[in-house]
């Protein structure tokens, strides 16, 4: 392990020196307003098409992951083809290049210009990176995004990454996520006592402020730990990647709806000083290519979740439970003491919780009279 760590490091410093002077480091003035506001239309025009970039893009997801990985391979293929190959991306899945939970390390630090992943992953180190992920019982995708791009999310997100060089951008979102997968019912609260469950990030504080037992399990060992009474639940995504894990083939319940992640909102990162060192039409594309994914990442999930819960239902006798009101309620009350326990520790959490929190208020108070009131009749 030790060789294994010092390895890592040599990398990330050797790769820091090296991408200094070969490769235009960038960091993404994405949804910026400084960015586009300073770039003249002059320089926009004025392109060197000699000039190309060679970058590479670190994820969070194993190599070929379902939706998730495929969204990043296929979003450095259109900036490579909108740039007539000015700016050619190499995609890593994690562990390829750097393990998984490094990628945040190896951007801020240049050993790479871009990562993808999700912000909750870097609350050890930032505990505000979490609203701009999900908490439970936080915003759908929805409105996680009218946040972020019209209600002072961006600016406050910014104004955290640029601290550590780098610049953020949205780009995709699971929509509201299931509850998990039980091969025990869930009639109360009393019920999640002594309950082990694999449940990472905020929600895991939360169910074990519930007395149950979070437990953090690698996805490859899941199913076999499910199955063997290792785990009495697990969460995992939605549908479409629980039938491909084949949960629905050895848990009796499978619980909706996911409290823990009801919008996750997920991320492109980019070195913010190979971002400057790109022209301003390659900025504005990767801009451009992230809301892409952002849209396209969500819909897939509701697509394919759609059609792969009617397979689980149609396949299996797994029966499909809402988890009572009494349960919900507690758990709410739980994830609102664990978002005390985090703004009280770190001031500059309590100012994004409180942009956060009022947005939701008020966009609630509006889907009541919108989404809501026509959802009965449709």
């Amino acid at each position: 392990m030790e060789n294994q760590k010092t390895s890592r490091r040599n990398f990330l410093n050797k790769s820091t020196k090296i991408i200094g002077g070969a490769v235009a480091a960038g960091g993404l003035a994405s949804c910026s307003k400084e960015k586009t506001e300073n770039a003249s239309v002059g320089d926009a025009f004025n392109i060197n098409s000699n000039q190309k970039f060679e970058w590479r893009c670190v994820t969070t997801w194993p190599p070929n992951f379902p939706v998730l990985g495929e969204a990043v391979v296929n979003m450095a293929k259109d900036l490579e083809v909108m740039s007539s190959g000015r700016l050619k991306i190499k995609v890593y899945g994690g562990g390829e290049l750097v393990p998984a939970m490094e990628c945040f390390d190896a951007v801020t630090q240049g050993a790479v210009q871009m990562a993808h992943g999700a912000a909750y992953y870097w609350a050890g180190k930032l505990p505000s990176a979490v609203f701009f992920a999900t908490i439970p019982f936080g915003m759908t995708a929805q409105q996680i995004n009218a946040w972020l791009l019209h209600g002072g999310g961006m600016e406050l997100w910014q104004e955290l990454y640029h601290k550590f060089d780098l610049e953020p951008f949205p780009s995709g979102n699971t929509g509201v996520q299931m509850g998990g997968w039980f091969n025990k019912e869930i009639n109360s609260i009393e019920d999640i006592k002594g309950l082990k469950m694999r449940i990472p990030g905020m929600g895991g504080d939360v169910f074990a402020k519930a007395g149950g037992a979070p437990i953090s399990i690698a996805g490859g060992e899941l199913y076999t730990n499910l199955e063997r009474g290792v785990i009495d639940a697990t969460e995992w995504i939605g549908p479409y990647h629980d039938y491909l894990m084949g949960f629905h083939k050895i848990a009796k319940y499978y619980y909706y709806p996911g409290w823990h992640e009801p919008g996750s909102n997920l991320e492109l990162m980019v070195n913010k000083k190979a971002y400057d060192g790109l022209p301003p039409d390659l900025q504005e594309m990767i801009k451009a290519v992230s809301l892409k994914y952002n849209l396209w990442v969500l819909t897939e999930f509701e697509a394919k979740n759609n059609f792969y819960m009617q397979k689980i239902l149609a396949e299996s006798d797994v029966e499909l439970r809402k988890f009572p009101d009494e349960v919900l309620k507690n758990l709410k009350k739980f994830a609102d003491e664990r978002v005390a326990e985090i703004t009280a520790s770190d001031p500059f959490a309590q100012r994004v919780y409180e942009s956060f929190s009022k947005f939701k208020k008020d966009i609630i108070q509006w889907g009541e009279t919108s989404d809501q009131a026509i959802m009965p009749y449709l």
